[in-house]
Protein backbone atom coordinates (compact mmCIF):
# COMPACT_ATOMS: atom_id res chain seq x y z
CA UNK A 1 0.00 0.00 0.00
CA UNK A 2 2.83 2.38 0.83
CA UNK A 3 4.35 1.90 -2.62
CA UNK A 4 1.03 2.73 -4.25
CA UNK A 5 0.75 5.97 -2.19
CA UNK A 6 4.22 7.12 -3.28
CA UNK A 7 3.30 6.59 -6.91
CA UNK A 8 0.82 9.54 -6.78
CA UNK A 9 3.26 12.03 -5.22
CA UNK A 10 4.78 13.27 -8.57
CA UNK A 11 1.28 13.75 -9.98
CA UNK A 12 0.19 15.74 -6.92
CA UNK A 13 3.28 17.97 -7.18
CA UNK A 14 2.70 18.61 -10.89
CA UNK A 15 -0.95 19.53 -10.31
CA UNK A 16 0.07 21.87 -7.47
CA UNK A 17 2.61 23.66 -9.69
CA UNK A 18 0.05 24.18 -12.45
CA UNK A 19 -2.54 25.47 -9.96
CA UNK A 20 0.07 27.82 -8.51
CA UNK A 21 0.90 29.23 -11.96
CA UNK A 22 -2.76 29.79 -12.75
CA UNK A 23 -3.36 31.57 -9.43
CA UNK A 24 -0.26 33.72 -9.93
CA UNK A 25 -1.32 34.70 -13.45
CA UNK A 26 -4.81 35.57 -12.19
CA UNK A 27 -3.45 37.92 -9.52
CA UNK A 28 -0.90 39.42 -11.89
CA UNK A 29 -3.63 40.32 -14.37
CA UNK A 30 -6.23 41.56 -11.91
CA UNK A 31 -4.12 43.36 -9.30
CA UNK A 32 -1.41 44.90 -11.44
CA UNK A 33 -2.45 48.37 -10.22
CA UNK A 34 -1.31 47.60 -6.70
CA UNK A 35 1.68 45.41 -7.61
CA UNK A 36 3.71 47.29 -10.23
CA UNK A 37 6.73 45.20 -9.31
CA UNK A 38 5.39 42.16 -11.15
CA UNK A 39 5.32 43.99 -14.51
CA UNK A 40 8.22 42.86 -16.62
CA UNK A 41 9.82 45.06 -19.27
CA UNK A 42 9.78 48.84 -19.79
CA UNK A 43 7.26 48.70 -22.65
CA UNK A 44 4.78 46.70 -20.57
CA UNK A 45 5.37 49.10 -17.72
CA UNK A 46 4.43 52.10 -19.85
CA UNK A 47 1.32 50.39 -21.22
CA UNK A 48 0.36 49.30 -17.71
CA UNK A 49 0.73 52.86 -16.42
CA UNK A 50 -1.71 54.14 -19.01
CA UNK A 51 -4.19 51.36 -18.16
CA UNK A 52 -3.88 52.10 -14.44
CA UNK A 53 -4.48 55.84 -14.97
CA UNK A 54 -7.48 55.11 -17.17
CA UNK A 55 -8.89 52.64 -14.64
CA UNK A 56 -8.07 54.12 -11.24
CA UNK A 57 -7.17 57.84 -11.46
CA UNK A 58 -9.30 60.10 -9.27
CA UNK A 59 -10.64 62.15 -12.20
CA UNK A 60 -11.72 61.19 -15.69
CA UNK A 61 -8.76 61.48 -18.05
CA UNK A 62 -8.82 62.01 -21.80
CA UNK A 63 -6.38 59.20 -22.58
CA UNK A 64 -5.97 60.17 -26.23
CA UNK A 65 -5.01 63.69 -25.23
CA UNK A 66 -2.62 62.36 -22.56
CA UNK A 67 -0.84 60.19 -25.14
CA UNK A 68 -0.62 63.13 -27.58
CA UNK A 69 1.09 65.21 -24.88
CA UNK A 70 3.37 62.39 -23.80
CA UNK A 71 4.68 61.49 -27.26
CA UNK A 72 6.75 64.68 -27.80
CA UNK A 73 8.17 64.38 -24.28
CA UNK A 74 9.30 60.79 -24.83
CA UNK A 75 11.01 61.63 -28.12
CA UNK A 76 12.62 64.71 -26.59
CA UNK A 77 14.50 62.39 -24.24
CA UNK A 78 16.35 60.92 -27.25
CA UNK A 79 17.79 63.87 -29.19
CA UNK A 80 16.73 67.36 -30.34
CA UNK A 81 15.55 66.24 -33.78
CA UNK A 82 13.38 63.17 -33.09
CA UNK A 83 9.88 64.68 -33.14
CA UNK A 84 6.22 63.77 -33.02
CA UNK A 85 3.84 65.28 -35.58
CA UNK A 86 0.10 65.28 -34.71
CA UNK A 87 -2.25 64.05 -37.43
CA UNK A 88 -3.63 67.53 -38.13
CA UNK A 89 -0.14 68.85 -38.91
CA UNK A 90 1.27 65.98 -40.95
CA UNK A 91 -0.11 67.21 -44.28
CA UNK A 92 1.25 70.72 -43.71
CA UNK A 93 4.69 69.41 -42.73
CA UNK A 94 4.86 67.01 -45.67
CA UNK A 95 3.60 69.50 -48.24
CA UNK A 96 6.53 71.80 -47.52
CA UNK A 97 8.87 69.19 -48.98
CA UNK A 98 6.66 67.40 -51.49
CA UNK A 99 6.72 70.25 -54.00
CA UNK A 100 2.97 70.77 -54.31
CA UNK A 101 -0.33 70.74 -52.45
CA UNK A 102 -3.99 71.26 -53.21
CA UNK A 103 -5.37 74.73 -52.51
CA UNK A 104 -6.72 77.95 -54.04
CA UNK A 105 -3.39 79.44 -55.17
CA UNK A 106 -2.73 82.66 -53.25
CA UNK A 107 0.03 84.10 -51.10
CA UNK A 108 -1.30 86.09 -48.20
CA UNK A 109 -0.47 87.82 -44.95
CA UNK A 110 -2.73 88.61 -42.03
CA UNK A 111 -2.92 92.33 -41.34
CA UNK A 112 -5.37 93.98 -38.94
CA UNK A 113 -7.03 90.59 -38.28
CA UNK A 114 -7.85 90.15 -41.97
CA UNK A 115 -6.40 88.02 -44.78
CA UNK A 116 -4.73 90.26 -47.37
CA UNK A 117 -3.84 88.67 -50.69
CA UNK A 118 -0.28 89.63 -51.63
CA UNK A 119 0.00 87.57 -54.78
CA UNK A 120 -2.20 85.34 -56.91
CA UNK A 121 -0.36 82.29 -58.28
CA UNK A 122 -0.23 82.43 -62.08
CA UNK A 123 -2.41 79.78 -63.66
CA UNK A 124 -3.86 78.81 -60.28
CA UNK A 125 -7.54 78.46 -59.28
CA UNK A 126 -7.82 81.95 -57.79
CA UNK A 127 -6.42 83.69 -60.88
CA UNK A 128 -8.89 81.79 -63.05
CA UNK A 129 -11.89 83.19 -61.16
CA UNK A 130 -10.53 86.75 -60.92
CA UNK A 131 -9.03 87.23 -57.45
CA UNK A 132 -6.41 89.99 -57.38
CA UNK A 133 -3.48 91.10 -55.24
CA UNK A 134 -4.79 93.59 -52.67
CA UNK A 135 -8.10 91.80 -52.14
CA UNK A 136 -9.11 91.15 -48.53
CA UNK A 137 -10.85 87.88 -47.72
CA UNK A 138 -13.69 88.70 -45.34
CA UNK A 139 -15.94 85.64 -45.55
CA UNK A 140 -15.39 81.94 -46.32
CA UNK A 141 -18.38 79.73 -47.20
CA UNK A 142 -20.76 82.50 -46.09
CA UNK A 143 -19.22 82.71 -42.60
CA UNK A 144 -17.30 85.69 -41.27
CA UNK A 145 -13.57 84.92 -41.42
CA UNK A 146 -11.84 87.80 -39.61
CA UNK A 147 -10.84 88.56 -36.04
CA UNK A 148 -8.07 88.27 -33.49
CA UNK A 149 -8.24 84.45 -33.47
CA UNK A 150 -7.43 84.30 -37.18
CA UNK A 151 -3.99 82.75 -37.74
CA UNK A 152 -1.99 81.59 -40.74
CA UNK A 153 -2.53 77.98 -39.66
CA UNK A 154 -6.30 78.42 -39.38
CA UNK A 155 -6.47 80.20 -42.74
CA UNK A 156 -4.43 77.51 -44.52
CA UNK A 157 -6.44 74.72 -42.91
CA UNK A 158 -9.65 76.34 -44.16
CA UNK A 159 -8.58 77.37 -47.65
CA UNK A 160 -6.59 74.27 -48.53
CA UNK A 161 -8.49 71.10 -49.34
CA UNK A 162 -8.82 68.13 -51.67
CA UNK A 163 -8.30 68.73 -55.36
CA UNK A 164 -11.63 69.37 -57.07
CA UNK A 165 -13.42 70.53 -53.92
CA UNK A 166 -15.05 73.97 -53.82
CA UNK A 167 -14.75 76.92 -51.46
CA UNK A 168 -16.60 80.23 -51.62
CA UNK A 169 -14.79 83.42 -50.59
CA UNK A 170 -16.13 86.94 -50.27
CA UNK A 171 -13.56 89.71 -50.65
CA UNK A 172 -13.37 93.43 -50.11
CA UNK A 173 -11.72 95.14 -53.09
CA UNK A 174 -10.56 98.73 -53.06
CA UNK A 175 -12.98 100.91 -55.04
CA UNK A 176 -15.81 98.37 -54.87
CA UNK A 177 -18.71 99.31 -52.56
CA UNK A 178 -19.92 95.72 -52.08
CA UNK A 179 -18.21 92.45 -51.24
CA UNK A 180 -17.30 90.34 -54.27
CA UNK A 181 -18.09 86.61 -54.19
CA UNK A 182 -15.90 83.96 -55.86
CA UNK A 183 -16.48 80.22 -56.06
CA UNK A 184 -13.06 78.55 -56.33
CA UNK A 185 -12.36 74.94 -57.31
CA UNK A 186 -9.20 73.85 -55.49
CA UNK A 187 -6.33 72.50 -57.58
CA UNK A 188 -2.67 71.50 -57.43
CA UNK A 189 -0.41 74.38 -56.41
CA UNK A 190 3.35 74.03 -57.01
CA UNK A 191 5.75 75.00 -54.24
CA UNK A 192 9.10 76.13 -55.54
CA UNK A 193 12.18 75.57 -53.39
CA UNK A 194 14.41 77.82 -55.53
CA UNK A 195 13.53 81.42 -54.75
CA UNK A 196 15.78 83.20 -57.21
CA UNK A 197 17.76 82.45 -60.37
CA UNK A 198 19.46 85.26 -62.26
CA UNK A 199 22.76 86.51 -63.69
CA UNK A 200 24.24 88.51 -60.84
CA UNK A 201 26.97 89.89 -63.16
CA UNK A 202 27.57 89.57 -66.86
CA UNK A 203 29.58 86.37 -66.25
CA UNK A 204 28.25 84.76 -63.08
CA UNK A 205 24.93 83.28 -62.07
CA UNK A 206 23.17 83.16 -58.71
CA UNK A 207 20.72 80.54 -57.36
CA UNK A 208 19.06 80.76 -53.95
CA UNK A 209 17.68 77.47 -52.59
CA UNK A 210 15.27 77.68 -49.64
CA UNK A 211 14.94 73.94 -48.88
CA UNK A 212 15.77 70.50 -50.26
CA UNK A 213 12.36 69.28 -51.39
CA UNK A 214 11.41 66.39 -53.62
CA UNK A 215 11.39 68.65 -56.69
CA UNK A 216 14.50 70.71 -55.88
CA UNK A 217 16.89 68.72 -58.07
CA UNK A 218 14.65 69.23 -61.11
CA UNK A 219 14.35 72.92 -60.24
CA UNK A 220 18.14 73.15 -59.99
CA UNK A 221 18.60 71.57 -63.43
CA UNK A 222 16.15 74.09 -64.91
CA UNK A 223 17.93 76.97 -63.16
CA UNK A 224 21.35 75.85 -64.38
CA UNK A 225 20.05 75.46 -67.94
CA UNK A 226 18.60 78.97 -67.79
CA UNK A 227 21.92 80.45 -66.61
CA UNK A 228 24.06 78.50 -69.07
CA UNK A 229 21.80 79.81 -71.85
CA UNK A 230 22.85 83.28 -70.65
CA UNK A 231 26.54 82.37 -70.97
CA UNK A 232 27.10 81.75 -67.25
CA UNK A 233 30.80 81.13 -66.47
CA UNK A 234 30.58 80.63 -62.71
CA UNK A 235 27.91 79.94 -60.11
CA UNK A 236 26.90 81.08 -56.63
CA UNK A 237 24.65 78.65 -54.73
CA UNK A 238 23.05 80.43 -51.75
CA UNK A 239 22.10 78.05 -48.91
CA UNK A 240 21.84 80.67 -46.17
CA UNK A 241 18.88 80.00 -43.85
CA UNK A 242 18.20 76.74 -45.72
CA UNK A 243 17.25 74.36 -42.90
CA UNK A 244 17.52 71.22 -45.05
CA UNK A 245 15.02 68.63 -46.21
CA UNK A 246 15.48 65.38 -48.10
CA UNK A 247 19.01 63.96 -47.97
CA UNK A 248 18.43 62.26 -51.34
CA UNK A 249 17.78 65.66 -52.95
CA UNK A 250 21.08 67.01 -51.60
CA UNK A 251 22.95 63.95 -52.90
CA UNK A 252 21.50 64.31 -56.40
CA UNK A 253 22.29 68.02 -56.44
CA UNK A 254 25.90 67.60 -55.31
CA UNK A 255 26.30 65.01 -58.05
CA UNK A 256 25.81 67.79 -60.62
CA UNK A 257 29.12 69.35 -59.57
CA UNK A 258 31.43 66.36 -58.98
CA UNK A 259 33.41 64.16 -61.38
CA UNK A 260 32.77 60.44 -61.30
CA UNK A 261 33.67 58.39 -58.24
CA UNK A 262 33.84 61.16 -55.65
CA UNK A 263 32.29 60.42 -52.21
CA UNK A 264 29.30 62.56 -51.26
CA UNK A 265 28.07 61.35 -47.85
CA UNK A 266 27.75 58.22 -45.77
CA UNK A 267 25.44 57.37 -42.88
CA UNK A 268 25.91 55.02 -39.92
CA UNK A 269 23.34 53.90 -37.32
CA UNK A 270 22.80 51.06 -34.85
CA UNK A 271 20.11 49.43 -37.02
CA UNK A 272 20.63 51.60 -40.08
CA UNK A 273 22.22 49.80 -43.02
CA UNK A 274 25.55 51.49 -43.78
CA UNK A 275 25.20 53.50 -46.96
CA UNK A 276 27.72 55.62 -48.86
CA UNK A 277 26.94 57.63 -51.96
CA UNK A 278 29.35 58.49 -54.76
CA UNK A 279 29.05 60.78 -57.77
CA UNK A 280 28.28 58.96 -61.01
CA UNK A 281 29.93 61.31 -63.48
CA UNK A 282 26.72 62.54 -65.14
CA UNK A 283 26.78 66.00 -63.52
CA UNK A 284 26.10 69.01 -65.71
CA UNK A 285 28.53 71.40 -63.97
CA UNK A 286 31.58 69.32 -63.13
CA UNK A 287 34.07 72.04 -64.12
CA UNK A 288 32.11 75.23 -63.50
CA UNK A 289 33.63 77.55 -60.83
CA UNK A 290 31.44 77.29 -57.73
CA UNK A 291 30.83 79.29 -54.54
CA UNK A 292 28.46 78.05 -51.82
CA UNK A 293 27.05 80.58 -49.32
CA UNK A 294 26.16 79.38 -45.80
CA UNK A 295 25.37 80.80 -42.39
CA UNK A 296 24.13 79.75 -38.95
CA UNK A 297 20.71 78.98 -40.46
CA UNK A 298 22.11 76.41 -42.94
CA UNK A 299 21.41 72.93 -41.59
CA UNK A 300 21.09 69.23 -42.37
CA UNK A 301 20.88 68.69 -46.16
CA UNK A 302 22.50 72.11 -46.64
CA UNK A 303 25.45 70.86 -44.63
CA UNK A 304 25.60 67.64 -46.66
CA UNK A 305 25.84 69.74 -49.82
CA UNK A 306 28.40 72.20 -48.42
CA UNK A 307 30.42 69.45 -46.73
CA UNK A 308 30.69 67.39 -49.92
CA UNK A 309 31.81 70.41 -51.94
CA UNK A 310 34.35 71.40 -49.28
CA UNK A 311 35.79 67.93 -48.60
CA UNK A 312 36.19 67.25 -52.32
CA UNK A 313 37.87 70.67 -52.77
CA UNK A 314 35.32 71.31 -55.52
CA UNK A 315 34.39 74.89 -54.60
CA UNK A 316 34.74 77.57 -51.95
CA UNK A 317 32.39 77.85 -48.96
CA UNK A 318 31.72 81.49 -47.98
CA UNK A 319 29.84 82.95 -45.01
CA UNK A 320 29.52 81.85 -41.39
CA UNK A 321 29.58 78.52 -39.54
CA UNK A 322 26.53 76.37 -40.22
CA UNK A 323 23.96 75.09 -37.71
CA UNK A 324 25.49 71.67 -37.01
CA UNK A 325 22.78 69.04 -37.61
CA UNK A 326 24.26 65.67 -38.53
CA UNK A 327 21.38 63.37 -37.55
CA UNK A 328 19.26 61.46 -40.06
CA UNK A 329 15.50 61.16 -39.39
CA UNK A 330 13.26 58.43 -40.76
CA UNK A 331 9.52 59.15 -41.12
CA UNK A 332 7.24 56.58 -39.47
CA UNK A 333 3.46 56.90 -39.82
CA UNK A 334 0.76 55.75 -37.38
CA UNK A 335 -2.69 54.45 -38.23
CA UNK A 336 -4.41 57.57 -36.87
CA UNK A 337 -2.58 59.80 -39.37
CA UNK A 338 0.06 61.08 -36.95
CA UNK A 339 3.74 60.40 -37.46
CA UNK A 340 7.18 60.60 -35.92
CA UNK A 341 10.54 61.57 -37.37
CA UNK A 342 12.95 59.24 -35.57
CA UNK A 343 16.72 59.68 -35.65
CA UNK A 344 18.15 56.46 -37.08
CA UNK A 345 21.69 57.41 -38.13
CA UNK A 346 24.44 60.00 -38.19
CA UNK A 347 25.71 61.18 -41.53
CA UNK A 348 29.36 61.89 -42.24
CA UNK A 349 30.95 64.09 -44.89
CA UNK A 350 33.49 62.54 -47.30
CA UNK A 351 36.46 63.30 -45.01
CA UNK A 352 34.78 61.32 -42.23
CA UNK A 353 33.54 64.14 -40.04
CA UNK A 354 30.15 64.22 -38.37
CA UNK A 355 29.12 67.85 -38.08
CA UNK A 356 26.40 67.30 -35.42
CA UNK A 357 27.01 69.75 -32.60
CA UNK A 358 26.91 68.43 -29.02
CA UNK A 359 23.59 67.95 -27.26
CA UNK A 360 22.26 66.46 -24.04
CA UNK A 361 19.37 63.99 -23.98
CA UNK A 362 16.11 65.50 -22.87
CA UNK A 363 14.79 69.01 -23.41
CA UNK A 364 18.18 70.60 -23.90
CA UNK A 365 17.59 74.31 -23.38
CA UNK A 366 21.22 75.11 -24.15
CA UNK A 367 20.93 73.37 -27.53
CA UNK A 368 17.84 75.39 -28.36
CA UNK A 369 19.62 78.60 -27.35
CA UNK A 370 22.76 77.87 -29.39
CA UNK A 371 22.03 80.55 -32.00
CA UNK A 372 21.73 83.19 -29.28
CA UNK A 373 24.82 81.85 -27.51
CA UNK A 374 26.86 82.15 -30.70
CA UNK A 375 25.62 85.71 -31.13
CA UNK A 376 26.50 86.68 -27.56
CA UNK A 377 29.97 85.14 -27.86
CA UNK A 378 30.67 87.22 -30.94
CA UNK A 379 30.90 84.31 -33.36
CA UNK A 380 28.85 86.13 -35.98
CA UNK A 381 31.30 89.02 -36.01
CA UNK A 382 34.75 87.46 -35.60
CA UNK A 383 36.23 84.21 -36.89
CA UNK A 384 38.58 84.18 -33.88
CA UNK A 385 35.57 83.75 -31.56
CA UNK A 386 34.83 80.32 -33.02
CA UNK A 387 36.33 77.46 -31.02
CA UNK A 388 36.87 74.37 -33.16
CA UNK A 389 36.95 70.90 -31.63
CA UNK A 390 40.64 69.96 -31.88
CA UNK A 391 39.75 66.32 -31.23
CA UNK A 392 37.71 66.22 -34.43
CA UNK A 393 40.32 67.09 -37.07
CA UNK A 394 39.99 65.76 -40.62
CA UNK A 395 41.47 66.52 -44.01
CA UNK A 396 39.99 67.29 -47.40
CA UNK A 397 41.13 65.56 -50.56
CA UNK A 398 43.94 68.11 -50.98
CA UNK A 399 44.93 67.90 -47.32
CA UNK A 400 43.20 71.05 -46.05
CA UNK A 401 42.24 70.79 -42.38
CA UNK A 402 38.55 70.69 -41.50
CA UNK A 403 36.74 70.00 -38.23
CA UNK A 404 33.78 67.91 -37.11
CA UNK A 405 31.46 68.21 -34.14
CA UNK A 406 29.90 71.57 -34.81
CA UNK A 407 28.77 72.54 -38.30
CA UNK A 408 30.64 73.42 -41.49
CA UNK A 409 33.21 76.17 -41.05
CA UNK A 410 33.42 78.21 -44.28
CA UNK A 411 36.67 78.58 -46.17
CA UNK A 412 36.11 82.35 -46.27
CA UNK A 413 34.49 83.93 -43.21
CA UNK A 414 32.26 86.98 -43.68
CA UNK A 415 31.10 88.64 -40.44
CA UNK A 416 27.60 89.91 -39.91
CA UNK A 417 27.45 93.67 -40.35
CA UNK A 418 25.70 95.44 -37.47
CA UNK A 419 26.81 98.92 -38.47
CA UNK A 420 23.82 101.18 -38.13
CA UNK A 421 21.83 99.02 -35.72
CA UNK A 422 20.28 101.30 -33.09
CA UNK A 423 17.53 101.05 -30.52
CA UNK A 424 15.26 102.97 -32.90
CA UNK A 425 15.70 100.42 -35.70
CA UNK A 426 15.28 97.49 -33.31
CA UNK A 427 12.06 98.96 -31.92
CA UNK A 428 10.72 99.66 -35.43
CA UNK A 429 11.34 96.03 -36.39
CA UNK A 430 10.22 94.36 -33.18
CA UNK A 431 6.96 96.29 -33.04
CA UNK A 432 6.22 95.36 -36.64
CA UNK A 433 5.94 99.01 -37.66
CA UNK A 434 8.03 98.67 -40.82
CA UNK A 435 6.01 95.69 -42.02
CA UNK A 436 2.68 97.36 -41.29
CA UNK A 437 3.65 100.66 -42.90
CA UNK A 438 5.07 98.95 -45.98
CA UNK A 439 1.92 96.91 -46.44
CA UNK A 440 -0.41 99.88 -46.10
CA UNK A 441 1.75 101.99 -48.42
CA UNK A 442 1.73 99.20 -51.00
CA UNK A 443 -2.02 98.74 -50.67
CA UNK A 444 -2.77 102.45 -50.98
CA UNK A 445 -0.47 103.00 -53.97
CA UNK A 446 -0.88 99.64 -55.74
CA UNK A 447 -2.11 101.12 -59.02
CA UNK A 448 0.90 103.42 -59.40
CA UNK A 449 3.40 100.83 -58.13
CA UNK A 450 2.11 98.30 -60.67
CA UNK A 451 3.73 100.36 -63.42
CA UNK A 452 7.20 99.11 -62.40
CA UNK A 453 8.44 95.67 -63.43
CA UNK A 454 11.85 95.48 -61.74
CA UNK A 455 13.33 96.57 -58.44
CA UNK A 456 15.64 99.23 -59.96
CA UNK A 457 12.82 101.27 -61.47
CA UNK A 458 10.55 100.77 -58.45
CA UNK A 459 13.36 101.76 -56.07
CA UNK A 460 14.00 104.96 -58.04
CA UNK A 461 10.32 105.85 -57.76
CA UNK A 462 10.17 105.13 -54.02
CA UNK A 463 13.17 107.35 -53.35
CA UNK A 464 11.52 110.18 -55.25
CA UNK A 465 8.43 109.91 -53.03
CA UNK A 466 10.19 110.35 -49.69
CA UNK A 467 8.80 107.01 -48.50
CA UNK A 468 11.20 106.57 -45.58
CA UNK A 469 10.30 110.00 -44.23
CA UNK A 470 6.66 108.99 -44.49
CA UNK A 471 7.48 105.92 -42.39
CA UNK A 472 9.20 108.02 -39.71
CA UNK A 473 6.07 110.19 -39.36
CA UNK A 474 3.90 107.05 -39.31
CA UNK A 475 6.04 105.47 -36.59
CA UNK A 476 5.86 108.65 -34.51
CA UNK A 477 2.06 108.50 -34.60
CA UNK A 478 2.26 104.85 -33.50
CA UNK A 479 4.26 105.77 -30.40
CA UNK A 480 7.86 105.35 -31.66
CA UNK A 481 9.26 108.78 -30.91
CA UNK A 482 11.32 110.44 -33.61
CA UNK A 483 15.04 110.29 -32.69
CA UNK A 484 16.94 112.17 -35.38
CA UNK A 485 20.45 111.12 -34.32
CA UNK A 486 19.50 107.44 -34.15
CA UNK A 487 17.60 107.69 -37.43
CA UNK A 488 20.62 109.24 -39.11
CA UNK A 489 22.86 106.44 -37.83
CA UNK A 490 20.39 103.75 -38.95
CA UNK A 491 19.41 105.45 -42.19
CA UNK A 492 20.97 102.90 -44.54
CA UNK A 493 19.36 99.91 -42.79
CA UNK A 494 16.10 101.81 -42.43
CA UNK A 495 16.05 102.45 -46.17
CA UNK A 496 16.77 98.77 -46.91
CA UNK A 497 13.99 97.60 -44.60
CA UNK A 498 11.28 99.92 -45.91
CA UNK A 499 12.20 99.67 -49.58
CA UNK A 500 12.78 95.93 -49.32
CA UNK A 501 9.33 95.26 -47.88
CA UNK A 502 7.57 97.31 -50.56
CA UNK A 503 9.58 95.64 -53.34
CA UNK A 504 8.69 92.25 -51.86
CA UNK A 505 5.00 93.13 -51.67
CA UNK A 506 4.83 94.35 -55.27
CA UNK A 507 7.37 92.34 -57.25
CA UNK A 508 7.75 89.11 -55.30
CA UNK A 509 10.67 87.18 -53.90
CA UNK A 510 13.18 87.17 -56.76
CA UNK A 511 13.24 90.95 -57.20
CA UNK A 512 13.39 91.34 -53.43
CA UNK A 513 16.42 89.01 -53.31
CA UNK A 514 18.08 90.88 -56.19
CA UNK A 515 17.60 94.11 -54.24
CA UNK A 516 19.14 92.92 -50.96
CA UNK A 517 21.97 91.10 -52.76
CA UNK A 518 23.09 94.31 -54.43
CA UNK A 519 25.08 95.33 -51.35
CA UNK A 520 25.19 92.05 -49.38
CA UNK A 521 28.75 91.57 -48.08
CA UNK A 522 28.70 87.77 -48.42
CA UNK A 523 27.43 87.91 -52.00
CA UNK A 524 29.98 90.59 -52.92
CA UNK A 525 32.78 88.44 -51.48
CA UNK A 526 31.59 85.48 -53.58
CA UNK A 527 31.64 87.63 -56.73
CA UNK A 528 35.15 88.84 -55.86
CA UNK A 529 36.44 85.26 -55.51
CA UNK A 530 34.91 84.28 -58.85
CA UNK A 531 36.33 87.33 -60.60
CA UNK A 532 39.81 86.50 -59.28
CA UNK A 533 39.49 82.92 -60.48
CA UNK A 534 40.01 81.57 -56.95
CA UNK A 535 36.92 79.42 -56.48
CA UNK A 536 38.85 76.13 -56.68
CA UNK A 537 40.69 75.53 -53.36
CA UNK A 538 44.44 74.95 -53.41
CA UNK A 539 46.46 72.40 -51.44
CA UNK A 540 48.00 73.85 -48.27
CA UNK A 541 51.59 75.03 -48.56
CA UNK A 542 54.20 72.71 -46.98
CA UNK A 543 55.38 73.78 -43.53
CA UNK A 544 59.09 73.55 -42.93
CA UNK A 545 60.08 72.33 -39.49
CA UNK A 546 63.48 71.92 -37.81
CA UNK A 547 64.19 68.41 -36.56
CA UNK A 548 65.16 68.20 -32.92
CA UNK A 549 68.83 67.76 -33.75
CA UNK A 550 68.87 71.03 -35.66
CA UNK A 551 70.99 69.60 -38.47
CA UNK A 552 68.33 68.74 -41.05
CA UNK A 553 65.17 70.31 -42.34
CA UNK A 554 62.16 68.19 -43.20
CA UNK A 555 58.95 69.17 -44.95
CA UNK A 556 55.75 68.42 -43.04
CA UNK A 557 52.66 68.05 -45.21
CA UNK A 558 49.15 66.69 -44.82
CA UNK A 559 49.18 62.91 -44.70
CA UNK A 560 46.62 62.69 -47.48
CA UNK A 561 44.13 60.71 -45.41
CA UNK A 562 40.78 60.82 -47.15
CA UNK A 563 38.02 58.54 -45.99
CA UNK A 564 36.09 58.49 -48.86
CA UNK A 565 21.32 89.63 -34.05
CA UNK A 566 18.66 91.39 -35.76
CA UNK A 567 17.85 90.52 -39.33
CA UNK A 568 18.58 93.45 -41.60
CA UNK A 569 15.26 93.09 -43.38
CA UNK A 570 12.09 91.54 -42.03
CA UNK A 571 9.16 90.90 -44.32
CA UNK A 572 5.67 89.95 -43.29
CA UNK A 573 5.11 86.29 -42.43
CA UNK A 574 3.59 85.04 -45.65
CA UNK A 575 1.60 81.86 -46.18
CA UNK A 576 0.55 79.92 -49.25
CA UNK A 577 -2.76 78.16 -49.76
Amino acid sequence: MANKSFRFIPLIIAVSVVVGILIGTFYAQHFAGNRLGIINGSTNKLNALLRIIDDQYVDTVDMADLVEKAMPQILAELDPHSVYIPAQKVEMVNSELEGSFSGIGIQFTIQDDTIHINQVIKGGPSEKVGLMAGDRIVMVDDSLFVGKKLTNEKAMRTLKGPKGSEVKVSVKRMGEPQLLDFLIVRGDIPQNSINATYMITDDFGYIQISKFARTTHIELLNAIAQLIHQQCKGLIIDLRDNTGGYMEAAIRMVNEFLPEGQPIVYAIGRKFHYAQDYSNGTGSCQQMPLIVLVDEGSASASEIFAGAIQDNDRGTIVGRRTFGKGLVQQPIDFNDGSAIRLTVARYHTPSGRCIQRPYASGNDEQYERDWLTRYEHGEFFSKDSIKQNENEQFETKLGRRVYGGGGIMPDVFVPQDTTGVTSYLIAANNRGLIIRFSFHYTDTNRTKLSEFNDYESLLKHLKSQGVVEQFIRYADKQGLKRRNLLIQKSRKLLDRNVYGNIIYNMLGQQEYIRYINADDATVLKAIEILEKGESFPQAPQPIEEEQTNGKEKVTAQGNGRYQGYLPEIRVAEEALC
